[in-house]
């Protein structure tokens, strides 16, 4: 194969999935090592692993340390869930946006989210309850435990003008993240919260995310009765 100079990571990507398209390389085939790749297309070996760490995502190609990067044998699609800031969410919707801090607590961990995060006894999170509104409706209530150890600045934030995702998503970036969908009755503070009938099924959101293995936040948003989620793949 000629070589191609001067390429970024979107073309490195694009040609390596051309290539299995293609069938020169298929299923199951092992592909050239990242440093021989970054000589082919006259690069560095991080551009070209940015490339490769996409496909991966896409379930394209799976890639083992001291294995080699293979392309898959049955290609799955992945669905791509962004983590988003819910004030864009609403006003995408050509709504006014409205916050409200319900209440912000410095807590002991409580054993049950210890046990999620991995965190020791006697840890401290700031603990948030949170409204977001659209058009004066009830839109997303949220409840966020932050891991002040991972984000000790946090506890200088008071949260009454900026929500915690917000804030969150300038101040520090996440590694990874854990996400769970469920489907919960209306009770106690999500009834008086979201205006809905005691048993209304609702649907809510627990999200998990690190930073280098370190645990952020854990948040469970649950949103106003018939909210959908939708995403792309």
């Amino acid at each position: 194969m000629s070589a191609q100079k001067n390429m970024g990571f979107q073309d490195i990507r694009d040609e390596v999935l051309n290539r299995i398209q293609t069938r020169i390389w298929p299923q199951g085939s092992l592909l050239p090592t990242e440093l021989e790749l970054a000589a082919e297309f006259g690069c560095a070996r991080a551009t070209v692993n940015r490339a490769l760490r996409e496909l991966a995502d896409e379930g394209i190609i799976t890639r083992r340390r001291k294995g080699g990067t293979r392309v898959v044998t049955t290609p799955v699609k992945q669905a791509k869930l962004p983590i988003t800031v819910v004030r864009q969410t609403i006003e995408d919707m050509n709504a006014e946006y409205r916050y409200a801090l319900v209440s912000r607590n410095m807590i002991s961990c409580p054993p049950w989210l210890q046990a999620k995060l991995g965190l020791q006894e006697g840890a401290q999170v700031l603990h948030l309850n949170c409204m977001h509104h659209a058009d004066n409706r009830p839109f997303q209530f949220e409840e966020r435990w932050i891991n002040t150890d991972t984000v000790p600045h946090v506890v200088d934030q008071d949260f009454l003008t900026i929500g915690p995702n917000e804030w969150l998503l300038s101040e520090i970036p996440f590694s990874d993240a854990e996400i769970a969908f469920s489907a919960v009755p209306a009770t106690g503070q999500l009834q008086e919260f979201l205006s809905v009938p005691p048993g209304t099924p609702l649907f809510q959101l627990e999200r998990i995310t690190w930073f280098q293995n370190k645990p952020v936040t854990f948040v469970r948003m649950t949103f106003h009765q018939g909210y959908q989620m939708r995403t792309k793949y």
